[in-house]
């Protein structure tokens, strides 16, 4: 039974129960407590952007206010936007598909529970690499599916190969989730990597459930290779992501995914179930994201690549710790494993030292099933990241 502080857990659900917190909110909850209190925290980590909304989205929402948009739609979103999000799949992931196989959801993570819910029955096992973005597990557990965990360090720069996948397989194997570029890692898998993990996964016959909501955010030239794109996976490949990390449109809540027609028809089943249409307002500010941003996103993506410069540099100069290079995203997956021992008897221990004694906010790897590391997010000014990175250092000697 497990035990949870002032809730008798058998007044719930075993589904209830066997769900977390988020850990990235509760340490973001734990900071804004301090600062309430007068603390000057620095926070690495809310994986945000702090960039505002642009300007031409938030009217698009007022005007959309304005114009009396706010009663019931069609569950899977307005028809604009699917074709707008068709369109992108096509243009920028040379994902061939339409609006009948796309479907609008409150945030990447409900379309992330809205395909998990579609494909997976009770026991069936989906893949999941760690580190893995801190929700991946959960979500797989209120579908009734059974994590398995496919561990990766920081020697390989975090990333599977096709013999791991092909080595967890069994019987009851139903999806995989790959996620690039990377939360918590910052790394990418490029084009030759993605397809020899899909040939693996269409010769399996499993389904591959693509977490994209990083993809505008890459560095150094690099190219984002859709997996979805994969011929042989056009009947197994569902593609997941959104407007809130690339237009800094986290509380506007849509995300997006298209697919295998059945899958989509059964997840828009699902959502008209669970919460019908995301908010009218925030699709029509989405719709003018898709079809009418551009500076913006570059903007920001070049923000962050100089901040990816400055934190990185900085952090190598620590003694004891190391991690990849971040090829895109706004984060560090800082391996501490030699600092955990003696001194810190876990990566929990050393985030909450770093956080009570040098007020610096972290969030410790095991959140991302990784107990060796801490994610540091670079979604931050730079006067925060050298100063942040001080007090890592001073925690740290």
């Amino acid at each position: 039974m497990i035990e949870h502080t002032g809730i008798d857990s058998r007044r719930l659900s075993r589904r209830a129960n066997a769900i977390g917190e988020s850990t990235t909110l509760a340490i973001a909850a734990e900071a804004k407590r301090m600062q309430a209190d007068g603390i000057h925290v620095v926070s690495f980590s809310t994986g945000e952007p702090d960039f505002p909304t642009p300007e031409l989205v938030k009217h698009a929402g007022i005007e959309a206010i304005e114009a009396n948009f706010t009663r019931y739609v069609q569950a899977e979103g307005i028809p604009e936007l699917r074709r707008a999000v068709a369109e992108k799949f096509r243009t920028l992931n040379d994902i061939q598909t339409d609006p009948q196989h796309v479907l609008i959801s409150a945030g990447g993570k409900q379309s992330l529970a809205n395909a998990l819910l579609a494909v997976v029955d009770e026991g069936d096992e989906v893949l999941l690499p760690t580190p893995y973005w801190t929700s991946y597990p959960d979500l797989v557990k209120i579908s009734g599916g059974v994590p398995v965990l496919l561990k990766t360090t920081v020697g390989d720069r975090y990333k599977i190969t096709p013999a791991q996948i092909q080595a967890a397989l069994t019987p009851r194997t139903r999806a995989i989730i790959l996620n690039t570029p990377s939360n918590p890692t910052g790394v990418m898998y490029t084009r030759e990597e993605i397809e020899a993990i899909g040939r693996v996964i269409a010769n399996a016959g499993i389904y591959v459930i693509a977490d994209e909501l990083y993809e505008r955010i890459v560095f150094d030239g690099r190219r984002h290779f859709s997996i979805g794109s994969m011929p042989e996976l056009r009947d197994l490949a569902v593609t997941v992501n959104g407007v809130s990390k690339a237009y800094a449109m986290t509380g506007w809540r849509i995300g997006y995914m298209c697919g295998p027609a059945d899958v989509i028809a059964a997840a828009a089943r699902l959502q008209s179930q669970m919460t019908s249409h995301p908010c009218t307002i925030s699709m029509k500010a989405a719709y003018a994201a898709l079809t009418r941003v551009t500076d913006e996103v570059e903007t920001m993506r070049a923000a962050f690549q100089r901040r990816r410069d400055l934190i990185s540099g900085l952090m190598q100069e620590i003694p004891g710790i190391s991690f990849p290079h971040p090829d895109g995203a706004f984060y560090l997956f800082v391996d501490v494993s030699a600092h955990l021992g003696e001194r810190f008897a876990a990566d929990t221990d050393l985030a909450r030292y770093l956080l009570q004694e040098h007020h610096i906010a972290t969030v410790p790897g095991s959140a991302f099933g990784d107990s060796t590391a801490i994610r540091l997010s670079y979604a931050c000014s730079d006067e925060d990241i050298v100063e942040g990175v001080a007090r890592i250092r001073r925690g740290l000697s």
